[in-house]
């Protein structure tokens, strides 16, 4: 072979490889995300919808979790509560996002301009408004599997919150990341209805629509290590130190297999107790970023379908270190 013919080679290697580089980037940054157009809906404002949508929004998806801002001073950060909803937390590269995510207003100023279709694909399949794919942060991997009633109960009642005033800044996120959380968003495949009689897959949805698999699942490089609820993530305390999350698998020894149903819900319950809620933190000692106060106002039997769905998971022996200085 000739230097002729092997140049010819390796000048064709280069311009397919650099046509596959444009093409996926192409790929990634103009085809998707593809979950189709907002829903043309208008969602009835019943009574009992926007109660629903009250209970799901403040204590189960725990929305306003995120979409608030917290008092980390205090035990378990609970929310400032001249903030419900108005968004602007900060995640950044400080506890390992790659770029600078706010969380949205989601109260009537920061929606205004939001169709309730629109609404409903953002919570559903992580698109928002203009098309774009909101950071994964937001669970929408979750929510989409919910009733349709619940997502349209939790729209009504959005529609219903006190407007706050509050402008956030927009998303800025690095590169390649801003690129390959396009490929996340898909299509909502809500369940159509769970029976609530049966107690252990009533159990399994509300430990979906909560999100407890988020932060109770142990993660290696991002990914789910395949402990499912086995704890152990760290999380970086805003005031300092990391806390992790406990493990609440059937485990005798290091998660909840010795625990009653009772001590369960009892152990939400406790931060029901606005004394509890309002106990110091100082700066460097143990705090938890787990929602208590949140949590603490979800009904009794849903807190015990939780507790009967989590008794049929693997157990996983994993002690956990809850904080470190």
């Amino acid at each position: 072979m000739n230097k002729k013919t092997i140049l010819r080679a390796l000048v064709t290697i280069v311009l397919l490889a650099a046509l596959f580089i444009i093409s996926g980037y192409a790929y990634l940054r103009f085809a998707l995300p593809n979950v189709g157009a907002a829903p043309d809906i208008t969602i009835e404002r019943t009574p009992a919808r926007i109660e629903r949508g009250r209970y799901l929004v403040n204590n189960v998806a725990a929305c306003v979790d995120c979409h608030s801002q917290r008092d980390f001073s205090k035990l378990a950060g609970p929310i400032f509560p001249d903030s419900l909803g108005a968004g602007g937390i900060r995640f950044d590269q400080r506890f390992g996002f790659p770029g600078v995510i706010y969380s949205k207003n989601i109260t009537p100023y920061g929606l205004s301009t939001w169709t309730d279709g629109e609404i409903f694909r953002a919570i559903t399949t992580g698109v928002n408004k203009e098309g774009k794919t909101l950071f994964p942060i937001m669970p929408f991997f979750n929510y989409r599997r919910m009733q349709t009633e619940d997502i349209y109960a939790i729209i009504a009642y959005l529609r219903t919150m006190k407007p706050i005033p509050n402008d956030v800044p927009p998303t800025q996120i690095d590169f390649p990341a801003s690129l390959l959380i396009n490929m996340g968003p898909t299509a909502a495949d809500p369940i159509a209805h769970v029976d609530r009689s049966d107690t252990v897959a009533y159990g399994r949805y509300m430990v979906m629509s909560a999100g407890c698999g988020d932060c109770h699942t142990y993660k290696v490089k991002g990914k789910d290590s395949g402990d499912v609820f086995a704890g152990g993530n760290a999380f970086p305390l805003p005031t300092g130190g990391i806390t992790r999350p406990a493990n609440i698998t059937p485990d005798k020894e290091t998660g909840i297999g010795n625990w009653t149903a009772e001590q369960f819900v009892a152990k939400f319950k406790l931060f029901a107790d606005s004394t509890v809620n309002s106990q110091p933190a100082p700066k460097g000692t143990f705090n938890s970023v787990m929602p208590w106060k949140i949590y603490s106002g979800m009904d009794t039997s849903d807190l015990r379908a939780i507790y009967a769905y989590l008794r049929t998971v693997k157990p996983v022996h994993r002690k956990i270190e809850k904080f470190t200085p």
